[in-house]
This record gives structure tokens, C-alpha cells and sequence, in this order.
């Protein structure tokens, strides 16, 4: 096993990240289990772990971070502040050829970085292995919940990012007495995985995709929908998986007759722009619309939830969609359905966000580094290295270059 330097990058971006990719215990958990590793990392007056905390930890704090192999941050590091020859592990957000990252992307080339991003980290199948999904859901679901409370008068709960963690956050939990309504949940993956943790923390029970839709109920509950549940093929009303994936656009949603029941819907599933909206905004206008608050937590602008017209902000995590004039609203409005389309979720709760990103990354992610890439992880997840795009990334090209 080589000898390895590991340099934890303060976040430069703007507006601030408090997220760390390893918590100080992580990494002191590393440096034992791994001798010939050092970490060390860059002091920070933001991130939601303290300088302090790292070095009661035994953690060096170095400013300079040019003596080490591998630096690790979470979000873009600025392109001023990138270093030559080294590797970095960090989002992005380029795979997509998003334009405001192309600068950054010629960057990665020209100083010839190894650029490993956490988004492209996958097993032999092609499974994402790691990503901040979960608490996206988490936090979501929490926030649909505290809209909904908001906009009827119920109960009122302090905002997920004032929490100090989750535990705070469930604490909060205790005091929702929700009436017999009903929630929507799409999605199976990570997100929608973690959007069912705080249902079933406020112990909502799960149905049926056909009783939520045909019975009556004295509590509280929801239904987790699949594709299967809201599309279908447009020649033959039928549903094919395989084809679903490889031609979204031969499909149709059918999500409209779940629009009649649900109070809250939760947006957890992938969307490709190839495939059908869940509904359009003239549905909304049908006078058994019934949906009254909309957490999308996925956020694509314009995708699969119309009423997503732009993302909102931690600060000011709801507003409204007025039905009858189709226009941005106040969120609480009686002609408006509430939107919660935070794009950071897991930035509200940082401290168990980062804690469980970063146990991931040192069971799954760092034994390929430390020492063989026996399995294609590092290879598979790495954009662009020595001044050139990897075979995977070829189709950025026109992007890159």
C-alpha cells in the first residue's frame, strides 16, 4: 500500500456549502485503519464541523494543501484554485454539459486533473454507489410536511436547517397531528427511500396504489408509486420496463386519476426529458384537482412536475402556483397549490448529511484508491485525467475542449 495524502478542501463556492465529504471522525477512523494515509485539512470558518472538532480528533489543520495527492471537497472548487497534476474528488456538476461549468471543465483539462466525481462513482452494473440522495429525501418529505401545516394551520414546525440534526429534526416530528389525507410518493431509489424514513417516523401507514385511489380512510396514509403506476404505453395502454427506459417518449402518464385524492405529493423518481410530464398545468384547472401541496424534491426546472418553474432556497423553501391565472403565487394562498422545490436539501441537515455521505466513501469508495482498483470504481468515475477525456466522457468533447 502506497503512501497517500488526502488534503479535505474548504468549500469556496458561492453561496457557502457547510457539507464535508469526511467528518472528523471519519477521518480519524481512516488514518487508523489505513497507516500509510495522512489527512489533512484546510481550515473553515462555514462548514458545519468546527476546525476544533478535527483536531480533538488528532486531524492536522493545513492551509496549504499542495503537498497532497488527492483533494476532496463537495461542491465545484473554483478554477482559479485548482492545483496541477492532482487528482480531486468533488461534484461537478459538468457530465450533463452544464453551461456554467464549461470554464470549469477546460480548467480539468488544461492542468491535466484526474477529476473523480462523486456523481460518476459506480458498481459493475452501473449503480451509483454514493450521493447525498437519501437525506434529499429526508429533508423533503419533512418540508412537504411543514408546508402542509402552514397552509391549513395545524401545527408549526421549526425549519429542518435550524435543527442541529435529524434527532432535532424527528424531535420536531412529534408535534404533527396530520388528519386523514393523503400522500403521493414517486420514486424507489435513494431519494424516495429516504422521504419514506420520515413518513414512517411520523408513523403514516403505506398503502396500495389501489386503495389510495378507491378507499377511505380514518388516518393518515400513503401510496409509493413506480412507473408502472403512472405511465403507460400510448399504442397499447400497457407497460414494458425495458422499453420504458430506452424510449420514454412512446409513454403517457396516467398520473391524473391519482390527482383527484392526494392532498400531498412528493416527487422522489428520475425523470428523462424524453418521457411524459405527470400532468400538465391544464389539468390542474379540472375541478377535482386535488393536490394542495407539491414537494419536489428532484427539482427539475420545467420536468416532470410542471408547476417546478424555478428552484427555491433553504431561506425560502415555499411559494405558490396560482391555478387560475397560472402564474407564481403567494405559497399559502387558497387558490394556489404550495411548491417546495428546494434544490439543496441535504444542506439543511449538514452534520448527519455529511456523516452518512462519508461513511459510504470510506467503505465503498476509498479502498479503490488506497490501494487496486480491483473493480473499475476510480476508472469508471474519473472524467478526464493526464489532459484528455476517459472513454466514458468522449461525448463531452465539444464540451470540454
Amino acid at each position: 500500500m502506497n503512501k497517500l495524502k488526502i488534503g479535505v478542501l474548504r468549500e469556496e463556492k458561492s453561496p457557502p456549502d457547510k457539507r464535508v465529504p469526511l467528518t472528523p471522525l471519519i477521518c480519524a477512523e481512516l488514518i487508523r485503519k489505513y497507516p500509510p494515509i495522512e489527512i489533512v485539512v484546510q481550515p473553515s470558518k462555514i462548514r458545519c464541523y468546527e476546525d476544533a472538532e478535527y483536531s480533538a480528533f488528532g486531524v492536522t489543520l493545513q492551509e496549504d494543501l499542495s503537498d497532497c495527492q488527492l483533494l476532496m471537497g463537495v461542491k465545484e472548487v473554483p478554477k482559479d484554485r485548482l492545483q496541477t497534476n492532482k487528482k480531486y474528488f468533488f461534484f461537478s456538476h459538468t457530465i450533463k454539459k452544464q453551461p456554467h461549468n464549461k470554464a470549469l471543465m477546460n480548467s480539468l483539462i488544461e492542468k491535466r486533473i484526474q477529476m473523480i466525481d462523486y456523481e460518476t462513482l459506480t458498481d459493475k452494473n452501473h449503480n451509483r454507489i454514493i450521493g447525498f440522495g437519501r437525506y434529499a429525501g429526508i429533508v423533503g418529505a419533512y418540508n412537504g410536511i411543514l408546508g402542509y401545516g402552514k397552509k391549513y394551520d395545524l401545527f408549526q414546525l421549526k425549519a429542518a436547517n435550524i435543527c442541529r440534526d435529524r434527532a432535532e429534526m424527528e424531535e420536531e416530528l412529534k408535534r404533527v397531528k396530520l388528519p386523514n389525507i393523503k400522500i403521493a410518493l414517486t420514486g424507489g431509489g435513494r431519494v424516495a427511500n429516504g422521504a419514506i424514513e420520515t413518513l414512517s417516523a411520523l408513523r403514516i401507514r403505506k398503502v396500495t396504489p389501489e386503495e389510495f385511489l378507491m378507499g377511505s380512510f380514518r388516518e393518515p396514509v400513503y401510496c409509493q408509486l413506480n412507473p408502472r403506476d403512472y405511465v403507460e404505453r400510448i399504442n397499447d395502454h400497457n407497460f414494458d420496463l425495458h422499453d420504458f427506459f430506452k424510449h420514454p417518449e412512446h409513454f403517457q402518464s396516467t398520473f391524473a386519476k391519482y390527482t383527484k385524492v392526494t392532498d400531498i405529493y412528493i416527487s422522489a423518481h428520475y425523470w428523462d426529458p424524453g418521457a411524459p410530464k405527470m400532468f400538465e398545468l391544464s389539468d390542474m384547472k379540472a375541478s377535482d384537482f386535488h393536490v394542495s401541496v407539491i414537494a419536489d424534491i428532484t427539482c427539475d426546472i420545467d420536468g416532470s412536475v410542471p408547476t417546478t418553474i424555478r428552484s427555491s432556497s433553504i431561506e425560502k423553501p415555499f411559494y405558490g402556483y396560482n391555478i387560475r391565472e397560472d402564474k407564481e403565487d403567494l405559497p399559502f394562498n387558497k387558490d394556489t397549490v404550495c411548491i417546495m422545490a428546494v434544490d439543496n436539501l441535504p444542506c439543511e441537515l449538514p452534520r448527519d448529511a455529511s456523516d452518512d455521505f462519508g461513511k459510504d466513501l470510506m467503505e465503498r469508495v476509498l479502498p479503490s484508491i488506497i490501494g487496486e482498483d480491483t473493480e473499475g470504481i476510480i476508472e469508471r468515475g474519473s472524467i478526464c485525467k493526464d489532459g484528455k477525456l476517459m472513454n466514458n466522457f468522449e461525448y463531452l468533447s465539444d464540451y470540454a475542449y
